[in-house]
């Protein structure tokens, strides 16, 4: 077994499980949570994000869970500074600390760091929130190929967030974003075992489908509707939530709401493995937890 400073990360798509499999092996090594999810960090969206229940976070302790309001600033950046020096408190403690989500950027944010970036200021921001608004990702994805042609080629093409934020930050920079992205790794002083959740895709669109039945049945268009003056915060503009606003708003009826949600989330979730399958070179593909505890007693 390992006895130097670990981070276990547990990745995988939404719905794939990994809520339960981190839990169920941190009380196994008696060790802590942190959340590497950019919905769920935030106080004010809870069933549409899935965080985990009440139970759930009292069977381990978790971090970076309601750690931030819709309305702060807060982004993978920050995120970075804030589990680095969460990590070194929480291994003063045990050797091991479980990193458990699905977003990408902020996997990379802990595990390898961030390329430094030009700030990008709020003006800029709300342009291409207007830009994406009024018309459309195909307006976004022209400005993209003509001002970056390499990263246009490279880019989840369905991804607003993405290219969104190439624009910004090539807004005021004579480079083009991949000019700017390095890859350099930042030098860590903990190790980082990298476990991947395999599920078969029919299992987990089922999976997705039932849980968004579930949240709707939890409450989740009364949490939307208590968020309808905030919904043009960045925050709420993602799966769940945006999908409802378009049926407060007189946009969608109930049903067709629903299964936009449904729709979304698999395309999301879509995203996410495609993000994941690029990077397998770092992550070693698992389905349960035992194949995680056999890889920690052979290191």
């Amino acid at each position: 077994m390992i006895k130097d400073r670990s981070l276990i990360v547990i990745g995988g798509p939404t719905a794939s499980g990994k809520t339960k499999m981190a839990i169920e092996l941190a009380k196994k090594l008696n060790c802590e949570i942190i959340s590497a999810d950019s919905r769920q960090v935030y106080k004010e969206i809870s069933i549409g994000t899935a965080k985990p229940t009440q139970s759930e976070l009292q069977a381990a302790p978790h971090h970076f869970i309601d750690h931030v309001s819709i309305h702060d600033t807060y982004n993978a950046g920050i995120y970075e500074e804030e589990v680095i020096e969460k990590l070194d408190k929480l291994f003063e403690k045990n050797n091991f600390v479980i990193l458990v989500g699905g977003t990408g950027l902020y996997i990379q944010a802990v595990c390898n760091g961030l390329d430094e970036f030009p700030e990008i200021t709020e003006d800029v921001r709300l342009y291409y929130h207007n830009l994406l608004k009024d018309k459309g990702l195909e307006c976004l994805l022209e400005i993209l190929k003509a001002k970056d042609p390499h990263y246009f080629e490279k880019v989840d093409q369905q991804n607003p967030r993405r290219i969104t934020r190439a624009l910004e930050i090539m807004h005021n920079s004579e480079l083009k974003y991949s000019e700017m992205r390095t890859k350099n790794k930042k030098i860590r002083n903990f190790n980082t075992l990298m476990f991947l959740i395999d599920i078969d895709r029919p299992i987990l669109y089922e999976r997705i489908n039932n849980r968004v039945i579930e949240m709707v049945q939890n409450g989740l268009f009364e949490e939307v509707e208590s968020l309808l003056p905030y919904q043009d915060i960045k925050a709420t503009q993602t799966v769940g939530y945006q999908e409802i606003f378009k049926y407060f708003n007189g946009e969608l009826k109930k049903d067709e709401s629903i299964e936009k949600i449904q729709q979304n989330s698999r395309r999301y979730a879509k995203r996410q493995m495609t993000w994941f399958n690029n990077q397998l070179d770092s992550w070693i593909k698992i389905k349960n937890i035992n194949e995680i505890i056999i890889e920690l007693e052979n290191k």
